[in-house]
């Protein structure tokens, strides 16, 4: 089963550099160039991972991560930034964000952080399902 990643920056050079690049990893790659696409993708899709730029005109990583989770909390954000303060990182830890990368960020850790997102993903969709389970069970005395 392939990764299932957003890519949201406002440099469509990048998006298009990292798109192919996980694209050749065999990963499925939608993109957005900014933040209201992005939560209009999100809306429409599921996804494994959001790789999300923190420094973006119009509305910033950091409210667009705060509205994803808002919408979505099981989805698994990865900042990217090429402005990192500790501040900015606590507070996306805080928002709800996995994790936090500085640009240039490499490949290999990117692809590597995906995957630890969906299988983050999966342990969280997994522990509602069995929830669910446990209260239909328990509702229904069997």
């Amino acid at each position: 089963m392939t990764d299932k990643v957003l890519i949201v920056d406002d440099e469509q050079d990048f998006l298009n550099i990292i798109s192919d690049r996980l694209k050749a990893r065999d990963m499925n790659v939608s993109t957005a160039a900014s933040a209201k696409d992005a939560i209009r993708c999100i809306d429409e899709e599921s996804y494994d991972a959001v790789v999300l730029d923190l420094m973006m005109p119009e509305m910033d990583g950091l409210q667009t991560l705060k509205i994803m989770k808002e919408k979505n909390p099981d989805l698994q954000v990865i900042l990217l930034t090429g402005h990192a303060t500790v501040e900015k990182g606590i507070e996306a830890m805080k928002l709800g964000a996995m994790d936090l990368l500085e640009k240039p960020a490499d490949l290999a850790t990117i692809v590597e952080r995906i995957k630890r997102a969906k299988a983050e993903k999966i342990i969280l969709v997994e522990k509602k399902s069995e929830a669910r389970i446990r209260d239909i069970l328990t509702r229904k005395g069997w």
